[in-house]
């Protein structure tokens, strides 16, 4: 740029040859006050030394430097586009995946109510249907390499999408589907083998798109989207329910919803989001099995490295260490406390929105706290709200004069809404850890692996209940099994050096705490200087011949 500025075709500098000798200063002078009104470099200390400015007149750029601002303006545009289509997608995908509470509430109240299941049944079903989210590493890597149509994570999304359309709208139109045990377990599972699918490629997309344009906590969004549908989910939920007592309208309004989505997906382009294409989607291309090989080598190896498998153990384990209760607590509330079905679901809601809430805390204030704080603290307020369920069990409200009805709408999700924010830092830390072209693979892997350690909590947290006889007639020893979870619950706290120290988001900022426009001063400041001094000792060496 300044050598184009200083070339002979430029009319300001058309007449510096004939008068270098006398007029070399007032040159660079010109030169400076040039740069300076076409914004090119900010006020320095230089320009006071130089001496005062003059009013020069527009100075026209050459060919090349206006089709390279041209360029970068094309790319602005496409970049502002492409945000706006980034939000849209995941803002409803994120939305629907949180309004899933709408028909698993109704699902929950027809198994509990409708087929009258055991307290451990219901969990076995709620638990057993997760296991195609195990899978979710498939997924990743197959969405990673494996290109369909030339775009590799809106065509995941919308597969996904319409298996969750044909599971729901089975259970809403077929009777047999959603009467027989094994009908609803097939529909469970080819449900939430659409939403794992779903679920992989929004989370690869997010990282991908947050790394590619340098927005660090992408995650806080999806997450903010996410409990903004389950807050409308369970509020209409538990009134909708309450007011018609028919589960399947709730299946069938939730597929609906779903054939919205899939209508928004597919008339999405991932071009418009001006994502860079992955060197394994050529024109030769390689065996699926190869690519797949190759995917699943290079992700084996990234998740050895010690920043990665540290976390990863520790958020698993956490996981997994407490025994789950929620079938049997929730067979408490409906059955022995016959609380209805719009109490339950707007505990649900309160419970989301301090969700909501704890994740725009977060994406303002959360990131510069040490993550081994943050956890800590999350960790242990985590079993601390485990004791609430205690409080109700043991009746111990109506002692303070707190209704059932009551403490349960403000205290029964906090325990879920705090195990749920305890997984953003991590999801933020791994996206912002993922190597490029493997987002999908490593978001998947992190998925997968929260989802396991939640299925080996459940099945824990069944023969839990098996062992200490808690059944839909005897919850007596109910208050036993919320206490060995809380004790259950202190015990990651031990194996805290795990979690890294800094946050990414933390690093980042700490590594730029030099802004870019300071860092540009100085640049300009350098080569303006080294400009000065190359002239004058030209202009000594003419005066010396």
């Amino acid at each position: 740029m300044v050598c184009s500025l200083v070339s002979s075709a430029n009319p300001l500098f058309s007449n510096v040859q004939n008068f270098r000798k006398n007029q070399s200063l007032s040159c660079l002078n010109k030169f400076v006050s040039c740069c300076y009104q076409q914004n090119l470099y900010p006020k320095t200390h230089l320009i006071k030394i130089i001496g005062p400015q003059k009013k020069v007149e527009q100075v026209s750029l050459p060919n090349n430097v206006k089709k390279k601002c041209f360029f970068e303006e094309k790319i602005g545009f496409s970049q502002m586009g492409s945000q706006q289509n980034m939000a849209i997608l995941c803002g409803v995908g994120y939305w629907v995946q949180g309004f899933r509470c709408f028909p698993w509430l109704a699902l929950n109240f027809h198994m509990a109510d409708g087929l009258n299941m055991l307290p451990s049944t219901l969990q076995l079903v709620q638990y057993s249907g997760n296991l195609p989210m195990v899978a979710k590493p498939i997924y990743g890597i197959l969405s990673d390499a494996v290109y369909i149509g030339g775009a590799h994570r809106i065509p995941y999304i919308s597969i996904g999408v319409f298996l969750q359309v044909l599971a729901w709208g089975q259970l809403a139109l077929i009777a047999a589907a959603s009467e027989a045990l094994p009908a609803i377990m097939a529909c469970v599972l080819l449900s939430n083998v659409g939403a794992s699918i779903t679920e992989v490629a929004k989370d690869a997309l997010v990282a991908e798109y947050g790394q590619r344009n340098r927005i660090p906590g992408l995650q806080s969004y999806a997450f903010m989207a996410s409990a903004a549908g389950a807050i409308l989910g369970n509020l209409i939920g538990g009134y909708f329910l309450l007011k018609t007592q028919q589960p399947k309208l709730m299946f069938l309004a939730f597929s609906a919803l779903l054939a919205l989505q899939l209508a928004v997906t597919s008339a999405t382009r991932e071009e418009s989001l001006v994502l860079a294409q992955s060197l394994n989607y050529s024109a030769v291309r390689e065996p699926i099995t190869e690519i797949f090989r190759k995917q699943y080598s290079d992700l084996m190896i990234a998740v050895r490295e010690e920043s990665i498998a540290r976390p990863l153990i520790w958020i698993f384990v956490s996981i997994l260490a407490v025994p789950a209760l929620s079938g049997s607590i929730f067979c408490y509330q409906s059955q022995c406390l016959n609380l209805d079905p719009s109490v339950i679901g707007m505990s649900k809601v309160i419970g989301h929105m301090i969700l909501l809430s704890l994740t725009v805390l977060y994406d303002r204030f959360g990131k510069r706290v040490p993550m081994r704080k943050l956890i800590s603290v999350v960790q242990i307020t985590y079993a601390a709200s485990l004791l609430l369920d205690l409080v109700l069990v043991k009746q111990l409200n109506l002692k303070m004069g707190i209704p059932n009805e009551w403490f349960a709408l403000c205290f029964s999700g906090l325990a879920e809404t705090i195990a749920i924010f305890k997984l953003l830092p991590f999801h933020v830390l791994f996206a912002s850890l993922a190597p490029s072209g493997f987002e999908g693979s490593l978001m998947s892997f992190l998925a997968s692996a929260l989802c396991l350690s939640s299925i080996f909590s459940g099945f824990l947290g069944v023969a839990l209940a098996n062992f200490l006889g808690i059944t839909s007639g005897d919850y007596s020893n109910l208050h036993v099994g919320i206490l060995i979870q809380f004790i259950a619950a202190l015990l990651p706290l031990g194996w805290l050096s795990y979690v890294p120290m800094a946050q990414p988001a933390s690093e980042k900022e700490r590594k730029r705490s030099v802004s870019k426009r300071t860092r540009k001063n100085r640049r300009v400041g350098k080569v303006v200087v080294d400009s000065f001094y190359s002239y004058r000792r030209k202009r000594e060496s003419d005066f010396l011949r």
